[in-house]
């Protein structure tokens, strides 16, 4: 062995004993006020790691705190104080797996469809809603990798990890989002759903919605009903008024209130 191999050897004999005497008196050091280096910030683990549904739901709660705050705070980006008449046509943007999506991915897909509908379309010609909410709570038992590490973890003993973020539970035909918009933007409004669909994993699609708007009916249930004065706007949606009030008036054309006549 040569005199470069052996004070290499002796080195990295030193530097263990080193350790060992550091690792058997560090309370003492602590008590003096020397403290450990601060370890390097670990990276994001990767939402693949978390895209298959395989426990119950995992919501914030007074069981699991110290929960960080969802990457998404905004979910309706646009003219969200247009009536309901101002946007007839809707299209969707629906999964087609059963997963999980995290909230930097939904970000990510809100962040995508505003600005391209906003560069082509304009900022005052749509409203955007995200339709899910990421309520799952996420866990990771971290583990050290350092030098010395074998020492102060304890492996899969005690395994329940510490929440690391949060995501939506998505099943299949589920809508992630939600474009309203006039009848001239609907090339729009899909060219922005397909970019925010490479922001998530799985399959997606984009369906062209019968209704009208985000309302509950049908474009020409709704204009029927509009003509007749069976329905009043209600903000984004619109109310039905039912045959209500006294039997006596309950007859064609005259159950309805005043509101429904004007």
């Amino acid at each position: 062995m040569t005199q470069a191999h052996t004070h290499t050897l002796d080195h990295r004999l030193r530097a263990s004993d080193f350790r060992d005497y550091i690792y058997k008196h560090q309370t003492t050091f602590q008590k003096l006020g020397f403290r450990e280096p601060a370890a390097a910030a670990m990276g994001r683990r990767p939402a693949r790691c978390y895209r298959q549904i395989k426990n119950k739901p995992y919501p914030k709660s007074r069981f699991c705190r110290g929960v960080p705050d969802p990457k998404i705070r905004i979910y309706d980006v646009g003219m969200k104080k247009k009536g309901v008449d101002e946007f007839p046509f809707c299209i969707h943007l629906v999964s087609w797996e059963k997963e999980n999506v995290s909230s930097e991915a939904l970000e990510a897909a809100r962040i995508a469809c505003n600005k391209y509908m906003t560069k082509f379309a304009g900022k005052d010609t749509f409203h955007l809603r995200v339709r899910v909410h990421p309520f799952h709570v996420l866990r990771i038992n971290k583990m050290l990798s350092c030098a010395g590490a074998d020492r102060l973890q304890t492996g899969m003993r005690g395994a329940f990890g510490k929440p690391l973020g949060t995501c939506a539970r998505v099943a299949i035909g589920q809508v992630l989002l939600s474009v309203r918009c006039k009848e001239s933007n609907k090339s729009h409004a899909a060219e922005a759903l397909r970019r925010a669909k490479f922001k998530f994993p799985g399959r997606q699609k984009i369906i062209e919605s019968r209704k009208w708007g985000f309302t509950k009916f049908n474009r020409t249930d709704y204009v029927r009903l509009k003509s007749e004065g069976r329905i009043i706007p209600d903000g984004v949606n619109a109310k039905l008024l039912g045959c209500h009030g006294s039997l006596a008036l309950r007859r064609p054309g005259g159950a309805f209130i005043d509101a429904a006549v004007n």
